[in-house]
């Protein structure tokens, strides 16, 4: 079978011949039609990841269609289409994963490959309503968006929340499932264009962080108090201007980091804290029990993933090189062939 493999750090993934799987006892192979590329494949290309082995075929997002079942009980799943939970190992408590814990591409081999291998466990079945390039698309930044929002920060319906950097895929996840759930949904932005796109998602409005007097603008917009406005915050940015963050939030709001793409979190009042009674939170990826909800959430609500743009497999560099651009709008997926 052919893969898109990392050999060497700071180098090119390069789609090269590789060993298909064999499925074990409790495993199948699945026969991919489509991946989704994230930030973390991009953060183990640049040695930015903790534990890299390499080689390594990257890619914890995709769907496809079971070819391979390894034992009896395995071979229900035999010609399903499949989507693959990514989160491995989470271990018996809901609140933190265990010391086994792992995500798929890192160090098994991941989804930028024709065929993979997985445990049973970590299958669903694709909703019917959803291409295969769209089911791809949904596993990593919907579970990561189905912790934040409703696990973590406990979204009720008719909230106010704001949601950092929309056009990434978890924010946009974010996004469509607050909008689902009856909230009042406000997004930021570093361009125009991604703010109008999130509207069309459903989101009452935004503003652009790169402007100096974003959250004064911010303010105005959505006539807060001022005491606060938002009762759930999901962001992805930290650094130094997460301290404004505590001053949008509400009395009793719960802010929700998944990400640190600004940098540390600096000059933070602690009195706007504990005098607001905030939560700040932080959390990544979820349970299989979260995998399942979000994706029968999905298919209740018949959503569908933003994605940006398709690659072949053949491409994952280039499709690689667009996600570091940072100027796409939802999910970068390759097909496979």
């Amino acid at each position: 079978m052919f893969a898109a493999v990392l050999e060497s750090l700071h180098q090119p993934v390069r789609y090269q011949s590789v060993e298909k799987p064999v499925a074990g006892a409790g495993e199948v192979v699945v026969r991919l039609k489509a991946a989704a590329l994230n930030h973390r494949d991009l953060w183990i290309q640049k040695g930015l990841y903790p534990g890299i082995v390499l080689p390594v075929v990257l890619g914890s997002d995709g769907s496809g269609v079971v070819t391979e079942a390894g034992d009896e009980a395995s071979g229900k799943w035999l010609d399903k289409e499949v989507i693959l939970n990514p989160a491995h190992n989470w271990g018996d408590h809901p609140a933190f994963y265990g010391s086994d814990f792992r995500i798929l591409g890192l160090e098994d081999p991941g989804t930028f490959a024709q065929y993979v291998r997985i445990p049973t466990r970590y299958l669903s079945l694709k909703p019917a309503h959803l291409s295969f390039e769209q089911a791809a698309a949904l596993p990593m930044g919907g579970l990561t968006a189905w912790r934040a929002l409703l696990t973590k920060a406990k979204l009720a319906p008719g909230e106010k929340v704001l949601v950092t950097g929309a056009g990434g895929g978890v924010a946009l996840f974010v996004v469509q499932f607050a909008v689902a759930m009856g909230a009042e949904v406000w997004v930021t932005s570093g361009s125009e264009e991604k703010i109008q796109q999130a509207i069309a998602l459903g989101a009452r409005g935004g503003i652009n962080y790169k402007n100096p007097t974003w959250f004064r603008d911010l303010l105005i917009k959505v006539r807060a108090p001022r005491h606060g406005y938002f009762k759930v915050i999901i962001d992805s940015a930290g650094g130094p201007g997460f301290q404004r963050l505590i001053d949008l939030a509400a009395p009793g709001g719960r802010i929700c980091l998944y990400g640190g793409t600004v940098g540390n979190i600096t000059d933070i009042v602690p009195a706007k804290v504990f005098f607001k009674q905030l939560s700040i939170l932080g959390t990544m990826m979820g349970t299989e029990t979260e995998f399942e909800a979000m994706t029968r959430f999905i298919e209740t609500h018949q959503l569908q993933p933003v994605i940006d743009s398709t690659y072949a497999l053949e491409d994952a560099e280039s499709a690689l090189r667009h996600l570091d651009s940072g100027q796409q709008f939802g999910k970068i997926v390759l097909t496979i062939r």
